[in-house]
């Protein structure tokens, strides 16, 4: 669970501060010698005026002039340092976080995501990283430097003067309530701030994503309205933000400047009275005004510090849900089945028990040879939340280069079933197998590389179609990727443009529906997996094309095993069986012919979608 309070979500990210502490104490001691520095300036100012210039030896000038001036260099060039490391440091540090977070985001399982704003994970990958690198960069060197400048001066006014230092010192007491009461304030501002402003992302990006959308059914202006509402929800947030910094830093602005009226009045009556010489005040009055950087840095301190703490909070809001799906570190060898039938394997007798000792499992880095006997046992799901299970006691097996298609009314659970078995989701009851092996003891690696998927809702990226293609095989040679695209019907892509080289834009909005999904056929083609599954891969293709890429399949998926969900009767060829699924149970088995002779429920069904397409 994440911590109620900001301040301590922050203090956990300090791990990511270790492997920098060489350079963050660098930064620091640099930057405290900086303000060590400032603080013996208005020293020799005070020994010029009551050395040379009151007694007239200006021989002394020059060294004490060469002094000051070597001061100010040095302080320069301790702060030109400190910035460049500073930088780095920061820079690297928000790196690191990052790349945890989004490792962590692909840890998650597609049920996180499915409940999540993509707005809102964006800013948290973005906006509030930045403020947690600004905090980590600028406000704990302003929090050490502030407090060190501010004990330091006072303790040197005190030097110079016990009752006027003290006095400087006592005005600044009220400061540390007003502040207590700005920081609760600015905390409740800066995540309502936070939250909105993910809201607003994913408004924009979904008006994006969707622009077609928008524009075909005449919808852009009610979006617009939308986006207007919450970016001026935003804007009211952040006014009422900066209104409540700019009355604090006013109020910061006025205590520095009354105490240097104080001390002018009282020093002008210590000089007076001899209890200060005019050095001392003049060097006094420099060093009290070294005072506001204090004061109104404590300012930029709070509201770093506070947006700093309720983005960790933010961060950690996902670092701290875990993975429901894991990966085993080891695995036993997998028991082969037979290939001449199923019924054969589950009749064969079991080998003889190795001789003690039992050989070590291989690891999970060691490279497991899975064949295509796939095995739903009694498999169940329910929907975290949900009263009713989607699925119930699923009993199936499909053979080693078996085509099982799964057909079914709309929301029976299809799509569900097969994320069963490359675990984008976990069986709630019973197990799924692949060769003998529950598929919940593969590493996930490996799994997800014995199984290729392409679903109704092909998803591409952003690059050329050729990196789509072979996004699961990188190493395919150029015979390979024209096959698979040659199987799924998507020579097209050598028309384009730059042929294969063609950029597609985002989620490959450059290509029409039907492109898209044989894009990712080939994708999932080329990748040569032991078990394929297929969610209704044809569904926006036309007949003939439907018909092309149904008989270039038959070929492709030999030896395959293919765990296909369809609807046109048309796809349903491609099946050696057909499982009916009704009502989260499976209804029937057997061949299509079997099936339409003898279960009105599925000749209906067939006989709907042939209407249909």
């Amino acid at each position: 669970m994440v911590s109620s309070a900001p301040v301590a979500a922050l203090w956990r990210l300090r791990s990511y501060l270790r492997p920098y502490r060489f350079q963050l104490i660098t930064m620091l001691v640099l930057a405290l010698a900086a303000t060590s520095a400032e603080f013996v300036v208005p020293l020799i100012i005070k020994a010029v005026i009551d050395g040379p210039i009151a007694r007239h030896q200006r021989g002394a000038l020059l060294p004490l002039g060469a002094a000051a001036i070597a001061l100010g260099a040095a302080f320069s060039v301790m702060n030109l340092v400190r910035r460049w490391i500073q930088g780095v440091a920061v820079a690297d540090i928000e790196k690191a976080i990052r790349d945890d977070l989004y490792a962590h985001l692909q840890r998650l399982e597609p049920a996180f995501h499915d409940g999540w704003q993509s707005g809102q994970l964006l800013s948290r990958s973005t906006t509030d990283l930045s403020s947690i690198r600004r905090f980590a960069g600028f406000g704990i060197v302003f929090l050490v430097t502030s407090v060190y400048q501010f004990a330091a001066v006072v303790t040197l006014l005190t030097r110079m003067n016990w009752w006027l230092g003290l006095a400087t010192g006592a005005m600044f007491v009220p400061v540390l309530a007003f502040c207590l009461r700005f920081e609760h304030s600015y905390k409740v501002l800066s995540r309502r701030v936070q939250d909105q402003e993910g809201d607003l992302t994913t408004l924009v990006e979904e008006a994006a994503a969707g622009v077609r959308v928008l524009k075909a059914l005449g919808r852009a202006p009610e979006a617009a309205i939308r986006h207007a509402a919450q970016a001026r929800l935003v804007r009211d947030t952040q006014v009422a933000k900066a209104r409540l910094l700019g009355g604090f830093w006013s109020v910061l602005d006025l205590i520095p400047n009354i105490a240097i009226a104080m001390i002018l009045v009282l020093g002008t009556l210590a000089v007076s009275h001899h209890a200060l010489t005019l050095g001392g005040l003049v060097a006094f009055i420099t060093l009290a005004l070294q005072l506001v950087w204090p004061i109104e840095a404590l300012g930029y301190i709070l509201a770093s510090g506070e947006e700093a703490a309720t983005a960790a909070q933010r961060v950690l809001e996902i670092f701290d849900t875990p993975p429901t799906i894991h990966s085993p570190e080891r695995i036993e060898a997998p028991v082969p089945a037979p290939s001449a039938s199923i019924r054969s394997a589950e009749k064969a007798p079991a080998p003889a028990p190795a001789p003690a000792p039992a050989p070590a499992p291989a690891p999970a880095s060691a490279p497991a040879r899975h064949i295509g006997y796939l095995r739903f046992e009694h498999a169940s799901f329910r929907y975290p939340g949900a009263t009713e299970p989607v699925l119930r006691d699923i009993d199936l097996r499909v053979a080693r280069g078996e085509t099982l298609v799964l057909a079914g009314a709309t929301g029976c659970g299809k799509t569900t079933l097969l994320r069963l078995v490359p675990r984008l989701a976990d069986v709630t009851g019973g197990r799924v197998t692949l060769g003998g092996t529950d598929v919940r003891d593969i590493p996930l690696p490996e799994l997800r590389t014995a199984v290729g998927c392409a679903f109704e809702e092909a998803t591409l990226f952003s690059a050329s179609v050729r990196e789509n293609v072979t996004f699961g095989a990188e190493r395919a040679s150029e015979e390979e990727v024209e096959a698979a695209l040659t199987a799924a019907q998507a020579r097209f892509a050598y028309d384009l443009p730059w042929g294969l080289d063609t950029r597609i834009g985002e989620q490959g909005m450059a290509l029409s529906g039907g492109q898209r999904q044989r894009v990712a056929l080939a994708r999932a083609i080329l990748a040569r997996p032991d078990v394929l599954i297929l969610d209704d891969p044809l569904s926006a293709l036309d007949t003939r094309t439907e018909e092309r890429v149904t008989a270039a399949l038959h070929s492709v998926l030999a030896g395959t095993t293919a765990l296909v969900v369809a609807h046109r009767p048309s796809t349903v060829a491609l099946a050696d069986r057909v499982a009916l699924l009704s009502g989260g149970v499976i209804a029937a088995v057997g061949t299509h012919r079997s099936l339409l002779a003898s279960v009105p429920a599925y000749r209906d069904l067939m006989t709907m979608e042939g209407v249909r397409s």
